[in-house]
């Protein structure tokens, strides 16, 4: 049975470690002590130990991803992008950014409908040429992983696919961004953390991008579901 003093106890850890508390944690706390604590390590290993990513270029990612997922009760990150560097031009550029990437239903609109009636149009280098003008004002590898994300937190399959390739043509090393479409399992769902290391596999295993050989190996494993 939960005593009133667990509870406290409980919510006071997690509260130390991140500066605030949100009301599932403390329904955690209550009902499912254990998941709470596995939760808060998962989250902790995620979005509060250092990876790859500076604190400033993290938090730009993380913009991105909650505008994306319309999340405004993660305003802590306003403060964390702030609190590393950020500037307001910056979060001009993830807010033109992450409106521009959730657009790309018109592209994928003309790329189904139109490509035929279009052939002089090279609907991949036009959509690399917008992301990078939606961006002017961060630095061109923080626009790709936030762009990268984006597509991500929309379950834009297609769109991850010309994004991933615009990411390697830019030189982002794939260990940033492995971590910034990571970050989008919360907030954009495991689920489609799980589709986006299938697209990427996928496009690695079709020679697509120019993956290192670290990342080869992986795409040649055999990871499927159940059953697969």
């Amino acid at each position: 049975m939960t005593t009133t003093e667990d509870l406290a106890a409980r919510l006071e850890s997690v509260r130390a470690k991140r500066g605030y508390l949100l009301p599932h944690h403390g329904l955690m706390a209550l009902t499912a002590p254990d998941l709470l604590a596995a939760y808060d390590a998962a989250y902790t290993a995620l979005a509060l130990q250092d990876r790859l990513l500076s604190h400033h270029d993290r938090e730009f990612v993380w913009l991105a991803i909650l505008i994306a997922t319309d999340e405004a009760i993660a305003t802590h990150h306003i403060a964390k992008f702030t609190a590393a560097g950020g500037t307001d031009a910056e979060a001009a550029a993830a807010l033109s950014l992450t409106a521009t990437v959730c657009g790309f239903r018109a592209f994928g609109f003309v790329r189904d409908h139109w490509a035929g009636h279009l052939p002089g149009l090279d609907l991949e280098a036009l959509w690399r040429d917008t992301v990078d003008r939606a961006g002017v004002g961060a630095d061109r590898r923080l626009v790709q992983l936030a762009a990268c994300a984006v597509q991500v937190c929309n379950g834009d399959w297609k769109g991850l696919e010309w994004q991933i390739r615009a990411a390697y043509a830019a030189g982002v090393p794939e260990a940033e961004l492995a971590e910034a479409i990571s970050l989008c399992m919360f907030p954009g769902s495991v689920p489609y953390f799980v589709e986006a290391a299938k697209v990427w596999q996928r496009l690695i295993a079709a020679d697509r991008v120019s993956a290192s050989a670290p990342f080869r190996a992986w795409a040649a494993l055999s990871q499927g579901g159940h059953g697969t």
